[in-house]
């Protein structure tokens, strides 16, 4: 792929490297903060957010990062990756005045997160998901051109979209005049890990970021492909997952909560899975 190369723990996207792994922190509360901190503490140096208060608590990421910040972690260590969210996904509690035009819409809620984070430039600026589930509405048009603005103006590093088809990631790279460098996606075994949509991303050079890779699927886990696997290499299932995810040229997310489990994600083994594996994983869920 154009513009993207895979090494080790980090993936170069555009120019810029990207680490393989992302801390994911929706749904944590008021805990948001420990968890996060926790998660740079284990050696997490990408972080996953939105201003979306239904599901994110950026304030919370934003105290964990600004206590790392003033305990000397440098800011160009830390890869920071946040949301624009539209209203239909946002609840009572707005990052913007939902009564101005959606241009004005993104602008207030970028610089909100940017006061909430304590930084100046996000790293990764991601439309939330599209309005319909066909197409691409008007107003994620605009969403997606006050990105653009924002990436033109230096604001933002990278522009990504998530919770899309692989139609609706086909038309935005057709219509962008700023593509997207990232497309995050819930990603099911049951779909060929997310197959269509991985595959319209390498298409057109836009690095596939896989969240729920666990918890999305559980049943598949319990699979005896696991355990021939895990014998061979020594690594967990968990850790199996991460590495055919990587292989795939995916970037994970993981939003565990415990520590052990932090070190163990990070811990995944550099040792490629063979081609047999990768495909006995890849068809998981059967044909």
């Amino acid at each position: 792929m154009e513009g993207i190369g895979f090494h080790a723990s980090r993936v170069q996207v555009k120019g810029i490297w990207v680490p393989s792994f992302l801390y994911g922190t929706a749904w944590k509360k008021d805990d948001t903060q420990r968890f996060v901190t926790m998660a740079l503490a284990a050696g997490f140096r990408g972080i996953d957010t939105a201003n979306q208060r239904k599901h994110y608590h950026e304030v919370g990421v934003g105290d964990a990062l600004r206590i790392a910040f003033d305990a000397g972690m440098p800011r160009e260590s830390l890869f920071i990756q946040t949301k624009f969210t539209q209203r239909p996904g946002q609840d009572h509690r707005l990052p913007y005045d939902e009564r101005a035009p959606i241009a004005e819409q993104v602008r207030q809620s970028f610089e909100s997160s940017c006061e909430h984070l304590h930084v100046d430039v996000i790293d990764s600026y991601v439309l939330h998901g599209p309005s319909a589930s066909v197409g691409l509405p008007q107003c994620d048009l605009d969403a997606w051109r006050a990105m653009e603005d924002l990436h033109t103006a230096g604001r933002t590093r990278l522009l990504g979209v998530s919770n899309v088809t692989a139609e609706q990631l086909a038309l935005l790279c057709k219509v962008a005049r700023v593509p997207p460098a990232m497309v995050q996606n819930r990603t099911y075994a049951r779909t060929g890990w997310d197959r269509d949509v991985r595959v319209v991303a390498k298409q057109n050079g836009v690095v596939y970021q896989g969240f729920s890779l666990l918890t999305a699927n559980a049943e598949e886990l319990k699979s005896p492909v696991f355990d021939r696997i895990a014998r061979r290499t020594g690594m967990t299932r968990s850790q199996i997952v991460f590495r055919f995810a990587m292989q795939l040229g995916m970037i994970c997310l993981t939003g565990t909560t415990s520590e052990a489990h932090m070190k163990e994600d990070l811990a995944t083994s550099e040792e490629p899975l063979s081609d047999e594996e990768i495909a006995l994983l890849e068809n998981v869920s059967g044909p």
